[in-house]
């Protein structure tokens, strides 16, 4: 494993190429990541979105030390699949830990790993849409993160935040990374465009464009806790 640099936590190709004397663990990696964006709330700085359009790029390398499948479309069913089952166990701890602690996340003092102000505006996230916000939070940073835990708040009734939860899930992970899978290859053979050569410009371009509803969300005026 090569030496460590501050700046690999926001490399997506970092935990896609992570290994352990000379064995690629990057599956688990990408697992463990998806699973700690709502699990264990670190979703504010880890790279989602971008994580998992490389993913697809990459997928065989992720795949190959766990199965060897000659079908490119099973290699990419088959990681999505084990993404979206990453996502739904995050979310249910998430849930389950708002549910149990929401007083106290409500009086927590903010920290590196967690801004209150963030809590707040997915309440109202939340709020506004309703069971569809588990939806359309999955493809937002730092509202995936807080999303299951306001459900878990409000006590949001536990078979429709499944039903929600399982569908944002199943979306999230195969929407980006067979776009990552097929795009990549449709480039390539139609304009001889490796995107594997464009690495930096396809981060860029998608947290730009995932943080944008983000950033605009957060410029309007903080709630506080008196509002909630």
């Amino acid at each position: 494993m090569s030496s460590f640099d501050w700046k690999n936590l926001i490399d997506p190709l970092f935990y896609i190429h992570f290994d352990i004397n000379g064995i690629r663990v990057g599956l688990f990696i990408v697992l463990f990541i998806v699973f700690a964006e709502t699990g264990l709330f670190a979703g504010f700085f880890l790279p989602g979105d971008s994580l998992l359009f490389l993913a697809g790029i990459y997928n065989r390398e992720l795949i190959e030390n766990i199965l060897i499948i000659e079908s490119p479309f099973l290699n990419v069913f088959i990681l999505s699949t084990f993404v979206a089952i990453a996502g739904i166990l995050g979310n249910i701890v998430g849930y389950w830990f708002g549910s149990k602690s929401g007083y106290y996340l409500y009086n927590k003092e903010d920290s590196f790993w967690f801004k209150k102000k963030y809590l707040i505006q997915s309440k109202d996230f939340f709020e506004k849409h309703g069971g569809r916000a588990i939806i359309f939070a999955r493809f937002l940073p730092i509202f995936r993160t807080f999303a299951p835990i306001v459900a878990g708040i409000v006590s949001m009734e536990k078979k429709k935040f499944m039903f929600y939860n399982v569908v944002s899930s199943f979306l999230w992970s195969f929407i980006l990374i067979f776009a990552g899978h097929y795009l990549y290859w449709f480039l390539l053979e139609e304009f001889e465009i490796d995107l594997k050569n464009h690495i930096e410009l396809i981060i860029i371009g998608l947290v730009a464009i995932t943080l944008l509803p983000v950033i605009l969300k957060f410029s309007k005026k903080s709630p506080t806790i008196k509002d909630l």
